[in-house]
Formats: C-alpha cells, sequence, structure tokens
C-alpha cells in the first residue's frame, strides 16, 4: 500500500492465496492521503475505529495510534500487519469494542463499518472522550456511506459534510459539539423470541451492536432452529460463528448435560451469546470463546457442531470462511461426530461437505434454506 508515510507490506488474516483479497482500498489510501495533504496534527491521542486489517495503523504507526475493533482476525492482522512492517510491540494500543474507549480522543479516524448500529454505539460509547478540538475524519467506499450514516455523526457529535467522491472512496468530517444533547445507547437490545423455534420458544435474547440481524430473529437461524438434533444426553456441543448464542442457548437447554463452546471472531457476538446465555439461566456448562473458528480445539474432542456460516467478508462474497469452518469442524469431530450446516440452498453446501466429509444428507429444506448434516467417518 503506498502512502504518504511510506509503502507497509500488508495482508489478512489468516492469509489465503486463493483470495487475492487486499487487507486495504481506496477509502484507506484516500484517508491516509488527505491527512498528509492537509497536515492535520496527529498529536495527542489518535483513535482508529474499525480498522479492517491493520492498513491504518499500520501507515499511522509513528503516531503510536489506538486501534479499536469488533474483529478478532482483524486483531490478528493488525499484529502481524505491524511485525511484518518493523513496529515494535507496544507502539500500537489494540483495544476491542468491548473495551472502556481512551478518555480522551483529540484525532478520531472512523472507517465507516457495514454495520448502522455498531458505528451508533461506538460513536456513542467514545463520544464523552471527544472535544471541541478533536478532529474527526470517517472514510468509506461510496456504497458504504449514506445519509443515514452522515445522521449518526451529526446527532451524536456535531455538524457533518461529506468529501467528493475519489476512486469511488468518501471522507466524512464532523466538527464535535460538546454541548450537543446525545441520546442514550439503545445498546445491547433484547427482545423475546417468538413462539415455534424449539426449547428457545419465549425466551429472552441480547444483541449487542453489529451481530447479525440485532433486532430481529432472521429467518434462516428460525428455520435452524425448528430442525436442530434432539438432545443426546451429553457431549460437547459447538456453535459455530455463534452470533447472538441463540443456536447453542437451544442445544443447551434441549440437552442440560451437554457442554457447549460458543465461538465466533466477533467480540461483540461473543459478548451477546454469553449474556442470552446467562439470561435464560441455563442449566451446564458452557464456554465462550473469540477467535477463528475452531482453531485450538482438540482433534476428535467434538460431538456436534451447529454452523450457520457467512459467505461474506466484508464487501467480499467469498465461500473461503465456510471451507475453514467445515474443515475446522471435520478436524474438531470425534468419528461419528455430526456437522449441522444452514444455508441459502444456491450456495452449495452440500457439494463441499461431501468432498470433505464424503457424505451430506439434507435434514430439511423450504425454497430458500436447506439444513445439511454431515458425518465425521473413522477412515476419512
Amino acid at each position: 500500500m503506498t502512502t504518504p508515510w511510506g509503502e507497509p507490506v500488508l495482508t489478512r488474516f489468516p492469509e489465503d492465496p486463493r483470495e487475492r483479497l487486499r487487507a486495504w482500498d481506496a477509502a484507506d489510501t484516500y484517508l491516509l492521503g488527505h491527512l498528509a495533504e492537509r497536515q492535520v496534527p496527529l498529536s495527542g491521542t489518535v483513535v482508529v475505529v474499525g480498522d479492517r486489517w491493520g492498513a491504518l495503523v499500520t501507515a499511522l504507526a509513528a503516531h503510536r495510534p489506538t486501534q479499536i475493533t469488533d474483529s478478532w482476525l482483524g486483531q490478528e492482522a493488525t499484529r502481524a500487519n505491524l511485525a511484518r512492517n518493523g513496529v515494535e510491540p507496544g507502539t500500537v494500543r489494540l483495544l476491542t469494542t468491548q473495551d472502556p474507549p481512551p478518555a480522551r480522543v483529540d484525532v478520531l479516524l472512523v472507517r465507516v463499518p457495514k454495520s448502522l448500529a455498531l458505528l451508533e454505539d461506538q460513536l456513542l460509547r467514545l463520544a464523552p472522550a471527544v472535544h471541541e478540538g478533536t478532529v474527526v475524519v470517517g472514510t468509506g467506499m461510496v456504497k458504504e456511506i449514506h445519509t443515514s450514516t452522515l445522521n449518526l455523526f451529526e446527532r451524536i457529535l456535531g455538524p457533518t459534510r461529506t468529501s467528493l467522491a475519489e476512486r469511488k472512496a468518501r471522507l466524512i468530517f464532523c466538527t464535535p459539539d460538546p454541548a450537543l444533547e446525545r441520546p442514550a445507547n439503545p445498546w445491547p437490545y433484547r427482545y423475546t423470541l417468538p413462539d415455534g423455534i424449539g426449547p428457545v420458544s419465549h425466551r429472552p435474547v441480547v444483541n449487542h451492536a453489529g451481530v447479525f440481524c440485532a433486532d430481529r430473529l432472521d429467518i434462516g437461524t428460525r428455520f435452524f432452529l425448528r430442525h436442530l438434533p434432539a438432545g443426546r444426553n451429553g457431549g460437547r456441543v459447538v456453535d459455530l460463528g455463534c452470533g447472538n448464542g441463540v443456536v447453542g442457548t437451544s442445544a443447551a437447554l434441549a440437552d442440560p448435560r451437554a457442554e457447549v463452546l460458543f465461538v465466533d471472531e466477533s467480540f461483540q457476538a461473543v459478548a451477546s451469546a454469553r449474556a442470552t446465555y446467562r439470561a435464560n439461566d441455563v442449566p451446564g456448562h458452557a464456554e465462550f470463546r473469540v477467535g477463528d473458528g475452531l482453531a485450538g480445539v482438540p482433534a476428535g474432542s467434538v460431538d456436534l457442531v451447529l454452523n450457520n456460516p457467512p459467505f461474506h467478508s466484508h464487501q467480499a462474497t467469498t465461500d473461503a470462511t465456510a471451507w475453514r469452518m467445515f474443515t475446522g469442524a471435520r478436524r474438531a469431530l470425534r468419528p461419528g461426530g455430526e456437522l449441522w450446516v444452514i444455508g441459502n440452498r444456491h450456495l452449495g453446501y452440500h457439494l463441499k461437505l461431501r468432498r470433505l466429509f464424503g457424505n451430506s444428507e439434507v435434514v430439511a429444506s423450504d425454497p430458500k434454506f436447506v439444513v445439511l448434516k454431515a458425518v465425521k467417518r473413522s477412515k476419512r
């Protein structure tokens, strides 16, 4: 990536040569170019929110910025990119969206997230630290910045305007108004689940900002909950890509003897899953882990994996995440263990499962979704 501060070498995490996806885009370089061209003073506490793979903080490492991210993968990419470019450990402070933000922010750089709710939550959490002299600049691709995006900056921080588009990217300029009366933070959001979805019917669910379909139960998960396997009198169950944790919570309610592991790469998601589980007073044992799928889970230690894999990585449509989840599940499952997957019919997950497991069975389907089961055979 070419920047006014040099040409850092950057990669995503984990690296996947098949994908050939860059660790930065025009929105990152537009922001960096603006900071240098306008000689924006990068003194005091510099905070970078939503830096996807560490491109911004790696370029600005000399100014000792603080990065705030919801993505464990993004944070690991940042660590790797900082090391790759010779940045000493500790130069860049790495925080998650669940950590307390800095008490004072002098420069706030915001990479606009896909989730408007996550942007709202983060701006409200940072607003008390922003002062009249804080420089606030946001960045994103044109298709990521909407009137609602600008309204959030204006409603929470102060008067806001945008730049002209450059290489399909745009900047957001916000002038903080300390006297602005800000709304209360509505996150986390809690609601009661509907009827007809198994053990979690009429039970509470808790969603932190940025979790998929945080204000309602999405139709895919609703369909999956209706067709989950019955309790099996114990065993180790994984809710892989757990989101708000309703799938794993349902499995725990159906089988109180089960040990359930909730795992997601989103810090917001795992916090939601923990809150949902606790809100339902579920008996039994549960573990909550932020990380890259089932990496670190001992091979052959799992009886059942429940999975609703994403097929987007930010704006890129890719099956790389699903493939990593499926291969990780096969490694973690004991012989005879099962992977249950839900997905849109057109994604063709049955082909991937047959290639990997040697088998794939349709458990349930409708015109939009399909629930598949794959069993780990001892000789594969």
